[in-house]
């Protein structure tokens, strides 16, 4: 159901590279985390200060563990797949320095060394959110 626009054009990163688990699409470089101490319902997430590669989702109202925020989810342009989210806006001062930043769910990207990250039973009681 997905409309071909034109040739897609894929920006390739170089250095230590956060990538796409399932198609290897490049997303961002280890230089560009900004936090890894976020949680999302399944486990780690890192916080990027910019991610390429990715398409956005509808904004909607999502209440986190830090309040409420405006986000919009990211997808990979290589295979679709669901790789984290963008916050738009965040309600609370104290959590503006989110705003135009990324969430990468780590067990949905492949990091600089090839490593995946996997699920463990601890993790799924994670929030949505940095404590």
């Amino acid at each position: 159901e997905v409309e071909k626009m034109g040739r897609l054009f894929v920006i390739t990163l170089e250095g230590s590279i956060y990538k796409c688990k399932h198609c290897q699409t490049h997303f961002s470089l280890a230089d560009h985390i900004i936090s890894k101490s976020f949680h999302c319902s399944h486990g780690r997430a890192y916080l990027f200060d910019k991610v390429v590669n990715v398409t956005v989702g509808a904004k909607e109202e999502r209440m986190m563990m830090t309040g409420m925020h405006t986000v919009v989810d990211i997808f990979c342009v290589g295979c679709g797949s669901i790789v984290g989210w963008k916050y738009e806006a965040a309600h609370d001062k104290s959590q503006k320095y989110k705003e135009g930043k990324f969430i990468l769910e780590r067990f949905k990207v492949a990091g600089p060394d090839g490593s995946l990250y996997t699920v463990s039973h601890d993790d799924e009681l994670g929030s949505d959110d940095e404590p």
